[in-house]
């Protein structure tokens, strides 16, 4: 199977699932019914400690914003907690073990994954679903799309806070060329098998994987 034929297939396979109003529909309201509950319980407060842990270990702003493509490759800013140390001057590279540029609060953020908590922001704006294909900084979109002819394709849907590829462990650093390899794998098949049920059971393993699988999150 040719570039073009795998693209029109990916899309004609999500095009077939996103054709279920009551599906689209249902993902919609279950991402909005779950943020803001979260949001209104426990989410406000976490917030605030979180931000003041931010504030008092190192100097810049609390929230980290970084153009990533969305669907249909539409550029948008992603919302973080700021992890690393405030250097606006810096150019872009992926975090690493032991990485300098990590803060003592960010350490502990990455580790439990807390810093994506702000992208809650992005669920509610549109731009992000719970569950979808991972955004990647635009610097590493444009790498990897000249290696993989592809990889563009995962861009059909909404990214997502957390994806098929990361509930399988295939997150943090990309270090081999399998690594990018296995996560693409993944996001298509989400892709072509897309549905609400398949969201949930993506939620529950990703729970499982923070819990007992979390190696790669530094």
């Amino acid at each position: 199977m040719n570039y073009k034929q795998e693209k029109d297939f990916i899309i004609h396979s999500y095009s077939l699932n996103y054709l279920d109003s009551v599906q689209v529909y249902s993902k919609r309201f279950f991402d909005l019914l779950l943020c803001v509950l979260f949001l209104l319980t426990v989410g406000w407060w976490i917030f605030i400690i979180i931000s003041i842990c931010i504030v008092v270990d190192s100097r810049g702003p609390v929230i980290f914003r970084q153009l990533r493509h969305g669907r249909n490759n539409r550029p948008f800013y992603c919302y973080k907690f700021r992890t690393m140390k405030f250097d606006p001057t810096t150019k872009f590279y992926q975090a690493q073990r032991n990485d300098p540029r990590i803060t003592r609060v960010g350490y502990y953020l990455r580790a439990t994954s807390m810093d994506e908590l702000p992208q809650i922001f992005n669920i509610l704006l549109g731009e992000m679903s719970i569950v979808g294909p991972r955004p990647h900084a635009i610097p590493m979109n444009r790498v990897y799309s000249e290696k993989i002819p592809w990889f563009m394709c995962r861009h059909v849907v909404k990214p997502g806070i957390t994806g098929l590829a990361q509930a399988k462990g295939f997150r943090g650093e990309i270090r081999t060329q399998r690594d990018i390899n296995c996560r693409l794998t993944y996001d298509l098949f989400y892709i072509k098998n897309w549905s609400l049920l398949f969201d949930f059971r993506i939620i529950l393993m990703t729970i499982k994987c923070l819990l007992f699988n979390n190696k790669n999150a530094y």
